[in-house]
C-alpha cells in the first residue's frame, strides 16, 4: 500500500510540474508573439537585461591637444545678407565675434586638423582680429582689409593668405564681395606650395576637460538658459540652452544661425563673453578696441554662467581667462564662441541684465 501511495504522490508532483511549465511557456510565448507592453513586467521576472555601461572618454575630441599642427584663422562675413549662406563654422574649435563698422559684426573661425570643404563667406581683415590670430599662432585667411590691418600684417610678420585660396560661388545671387569661400584643402595646398610654417610650439589658448564640468557650484554661478548679447542697435546674438544635448543653439537677431550645406543650426558648447570699449577712427566707421588690459566677463556652459576675469597684456600674447578664485579657466570638451562685446551694451542672462 505504501508503494502505491508513493507512486500516486510522485505522479501528482510530475503532473503539477508539467502543468506549471506549460503555463509558463504559454505566458512567455504570448509575450514574444504579441509583444504586449503590459506583459513586459512578467518577462522581466525571468530575463534580466544587462545594464548599458557608458564608455568613459579618454581623449579630448574638439582638438587633439598633442597635435602641433598650426591653427588656421578665417575671417567670416556676418552681414545679414549672408545669414543662411555661411558654411563650415561648426568645424571650428573657437569662433570670435567682434563689432565692426556700421554696427555689424564679423566672425573669425579657428580650425585645427580639419578637412572642411566649404568655409565662408570670407571677408577682409581688421586690426584687432589680427591680435586674436596672433594669440592662436594662426595662418590668417582673408580677402583684402583696411589699410591699417594690411600694414599690421606686413610689419608684424603675420603669416597670411590674402585672397589666395578662395573660390567664388556666384549661384547664390549675392554681390561679388559676399561670394568668396575657401576650403582646408585649398589652404593646406597653398601653405605647402609657399613653404609656410605649418606647425606650432604655442600651447592651446584654452584648457579642455575630458570629464563634463559641473560649474553650478562654482562661486557666483547662476542658471543660464537664455543669453542675450547686444552689439549695436541693429545686431544681437542670442544663445538658447538645449538641455537634452547640453549645447547652446545660436541665433542672430532672433533668427536661427544655420549652415548653408548641412542646414543645421550652429551650436556652442562653451561661451566666453566680456565687454571692451570701442570707437570709430575714420569716416567709414572702422573700429578701434581697448582689448589689451584686463576685465571681467562670464564663462557659460551646460546651463550655467560663472563670472571670470580676462587679461591680455600684448597683441601677440594669449588672453588668460581665470575663475574668481584665480585658477585658470577650464572649458568643456567642445567648441567655444568668444563674444567680445562693446562696452555698456545689453548683456542678459535669463532676461536679467548683468
Amino acid at each position: 500500500m505504501k508503494k502505491r501511495s508513493s507512486k500516486k504522490r510522485l505522479k501528482k508532483v510530475v503532473i503539477f510540474i508539467i502543468t506549471g511549465v506549460v503555463i509558463l511557456l504559454g505566458v512567455l510565448g504570448g509575450i514574444f508573439l504579441f509583444g504586449r507592453d503590459d506583459d513586459k513586467s512578467v518577462l522581466d521576472k525571468f530575463i534580466k537585461t544587462p545594464e548599458k555601461k557608458e564608455e568613459k572618454k579618454t581623449e579630448i575630441e574638439i582638438i587633439n591637444p598633442k597635435s602641433n599642427t598650426r591653427n588656421v584663422a578665417v575671417m567670416i562675413n556676418n552681414i545679414k545678407k549672408v545669414w543662411g549662406y555661411q558654411s563650415g563654422l561648426q568645424d571650428a574649435h573657437t569662433i570670435y565675434e567682434i563689432i565692426t563698422e556700421g554696427g555689424i559684426t564679423r566672425l573669425m573661425a579657428i580650425y585645427k586638423d580639419k578637412d572642411t570643404a566649404r568655409i565662408g563667406s570670407v571677408r577682409s581683415a581688421r586690426i584687432y582680429y589680427i591680435d586674436y590670430a596672433l594669440e592662436n599662432d594662426a595662418i590668417y585667411v582673408h580677402v583684402g582689409g583696411s589699410k591699417e590691418a594690411i600694414n599690421d600684417i606686413n610689419t608684424l610678420g603675420i603669416t597670411d593668405l590674402n585672397g589666395q585660396t578662395i573660390f567664388r560661388d556666384k549661384t547664390l545671387g549675392l554681390r561679388t564681395e559676399h561670394t568668396a569661400f575657401t576650403s582646408m584643402e585649398l589652404i593646406n595646398s597653398k601653405v605647402a606650395s609657399r613653404k609656410m610654417r605649418s606647425t606650432t610650439e604655442k600651447k592651446n589658448l584654452l584648457n579642455y576637460s575630458i570629464d563634463e564640468l559641473d560649474v553650478s557650484k562654482m562661486e557666483g554661478a547662476i542658471k543660464a538658459d537664455d543669453i542675450y548679447i547686444s552689439y549695436s542697435a541693429s545686431k544681437s546674438t542670442t544663445f538658447k540652452y538645449d538641455a537634452e544635448n547640453k549645447v547652446y543653439k545660436r541665433f542672430q537677431n532672433d533668427i536661427a544661425h544655420t549652415d548653408y550645406v548641412t542646414k543645421e543650426q550652429y551650436t556652442a558648447k562653451n561661451i566666453i563673453t566680456y565687454q571692451v570699449p570701442n570707437r570709430s577712427y575714420d569716416s567709414y566707421g572702422r573700429q578701434e578696441l581697448d582689448n589689451l588690459g584686463k576685465g571681467k566677463g562670464y564663462f557659460i556652459t551646460d546651463g550655467y554662467a560663472v563670472p571670470i576675469t580676462w587679461e591680455k597684456s600684448k597683441r601677440a600674447s594669449q588672453t588668460i581667462y581665470r575663475y574668481l578664485n584665480g585658477e585658470e579657466l577650464i572649458v568643456n570638451d567642445g567648441n567655444t564662441y568668444i563674444q567680445i562685446q562693446p562696452k555698456n551694451r545689453d548683456f542678459k542672462i535669463n532676461e536679467l541684465n548683468y
